[in-house]
């Protein structure tokens, strides 16, 4: 199907390029998105009556993305989930969720601008594209973790996966097994027959 593009479509084309594309495309993405007009006589004559409207508003969308943009590239947003210990998700993080932190964070961004090409399934920091404008985008980092002290520390860089030592694993158990300040159980009992 030919269609008249109403609006910078990546790996497509850029606003007023006539391109052919599958109809199951042209129908259930381009035209209901009102990103593609069917490229009939009519509908050019339409394209280039609106044209100077349609790249003004263009303009002032992208203007708005570029303001945006310069304050989100970089951002770093923090995700606590669920997970094993070997740092696999009972779950995953899905774009809804990134928006959600992103909205909590102060930015309004939709799902469907957060581009997650591979499932996000465990712990760790991952860097996502958002696309504000058809030709603005911006990368965000994504911290995931278990806790925001396991999230800290994944932002300094340390692993928080890697394997303990057996020293490490040995004072953990002491720290599990005695309270901080607290004697061992025959330590009273001495103290006592001393006095």
């Amino acid at each position: 199907m030919q269609v008249i593009l109403l609006e910078r479509v990546e790996k497509l084309g850029q606003m007023g390029d006539e391109v052919k594309v599958k109809d199951g495309f042209a129908r259930n993405f381009l035209l209901p998105k009102k990103k593609a007009l069917r490229a009939t006589k009519a509908n050019r004559e339409y394209f280039l009556g609106q044209k100077a409207q349609l790249e003004a508003r263009n303009l002032a969308a992208k203007g708005e993305a570029e303001k945006i943009a310069k304050k989100l590239d970089g951002q770093k947003f923090t995700i606590i989930r669920q997970a094993g210990d070997r740092g696999q998700l009972y779950g995953s993080v899905t774009p809804r969720d990134v928006a959600d932190v992103m909205e909590k964070g102060g930015f309004k961004v939709d799902r469907h601008q957060v581009s997650i090409s591979v499932a996000i399934k465990s712990i760790g920091l991952v860097t996502l594209p958002v696309v504000l404008h058809p030709e603005v985008k911006v990368n965000i980092v994504i911290n995931v973790a278990r806790s925001e002290d396991e999230a800290e520390r994944q932002a300094r860089g340390e692993d928080v996966l890697a394997e303990k030592t057996d020293a490490e694993e040995a004072k953990i158990a002491a720290e599990d097994l005695f309270e901080e300040g607290a004697a061992p159980a025959g330590a009273e009992e001495e103290v006592s027959e001393e006095a």
